[in-house]
């Protein structure tokens, strides 16, 4: 191919914090801006009160489910735009692009949505990962992310003859976990561009005990920091207690894609002017999170994310503008479009 070929991704798993199991689709024509409540648990209200997203959308076609599981739109949206588009482009051969791929990928929501996929499998030059919000948005700003494993062992022994013998590995976990930060560097207490250090798993007994993070930042000193802070704290417990042992081990996620997309700002730009043609204003803002298209840019591929217009996703009051998946799937029209005029 002359001209650039053009990957369009979606996942197609949805996030494990809640069932999507049985999934009762309810699409509410023509919004007229009232709260919706959720049939089967009606203490499940959508209300453009609290969400003005929503307050905007009247007149559009509302997708949500019925109140006890996902609605699926993350990333059952990407998917259905990337099959939209497909059909188009099929239905108007008049269309001028290049070759375009289409992939679909699971375990995105665990981090491992790439984790088998090669970029000689793709074939492509270029890629978008439909995976987005509120529509205009447009994402090339990821964090950088390491997870992190803190091993306790302490000394067990039968507690009725334990003085002077037993080292408590849940005294020790204890410690470390005061000693980090609890009023900043926690999830509960950033927003932005600010990075913190997230314990979300805690297991184990006196005898040996196991810390697991997560640790997120925008940029490559601060996510260190973070790495660095943690570790120090471990010395620290365990110096207090040598007859203890304490492992801290630091395990690379992924990067933010803008470290390898601001050498090559193409894929930002044309969807940029693929979003103002179609007359959306784009919304370029970093996501506090990570994509696909994370771990795609720096294993090699350029691959910024596109909105679908889903809202409220990981929970029971997800939905999704028809309307807006409708501006996706004309963007990613546009899209190949401004692609086949440009060289490979």
């Amino acid at each position: 191919a002359r001209t650039p070929t053009v990957a369009f991704l979606a996942h197609v798993d949805t996030a494990p914090q809640f069932s999507g199991t049985g999934v009762k689709p309810i699409v509410h024509r023509n919004y007229d801006g009232s709260p919706v409540v959720l049939p089967d648990d009606p203490s499940q209200v959508l209300s453009p009160e609290s969400l003005p997203y929503l307050g905007r959308k009247m007149g559009d076609d509302i997708v949500t489910a019925s109140g006890t599981t996902l609605l699926g739109a993350d990333d059952k949206a990407g998917v259905a735009i990337c099959m939209t588009l497909a059909a188009h482009l099929l239905a108007h051969p008049e269309i001028p692009h290049g070759d375009i791929r289409i992939c679909f990928t699971p375990d995105e929501e665990i981090g491992r949505g790439v984790a088998h996929l090669t970029l000689d499998d793709l074939a492509a030059d270029v890629g978008y990962t439909l995976d987005g919000g509120v529509a205009g948005e447009l994402v090339y700003e990821s964090w950088s992310a390491d997870k992190a494993l803190v091993k306790i062992t302490g000394v067990s022994i039968h507690p009725g003859y334990a003085k002077d013998k037993l080292v408590n590995a849940l005294h020790l976990a204890a410690q470390i976990v005061m000693t980090l930060p609890q009023h900043t560097r926690t999830p509960e207490t950033t927003s932005e561009r600010q990075g913190f250090i997230h314990l979300y798993r805690m297991s184990g007994d006196a005898a040996e005990v196991e810390l697991h993070f997560i640790l997120r930042d925008f940029e490559r000193a601060g996510l260190a920091a973070h790495g660095e802070l943690l570790q120090a704290v471990c010395r620290a417990v365990a110096l207090s207690e040598p007859r203890a042992q304490v492992e801290c081990t630091i395990t690379p996620q992924y990067r933010n894609m803008r470290y390898w997309l601001e050498d090559d700002m193409r894929p930002v730009d044309l969807a940029k002017q693929a979003m103002q043609q179609a007359g959306v204003e784009p919304l370029l803002q970093p996501i506090r999170g990570g994509t696909d298209g994370s771990r795609l840019t720096e294993m090699g591929l350029p691959t910024p994310n596109l909105f679908t217009g889903m809202q409220e996703f990981h929970g029971p009051l997800e939905w999704i503008s028809v309307q807006d998946m409708a501006k996706a799937t004309e963007v990613c029209v546009n899209l190949v479009q401004l692609w086949a005029k440009e060289p490979k």
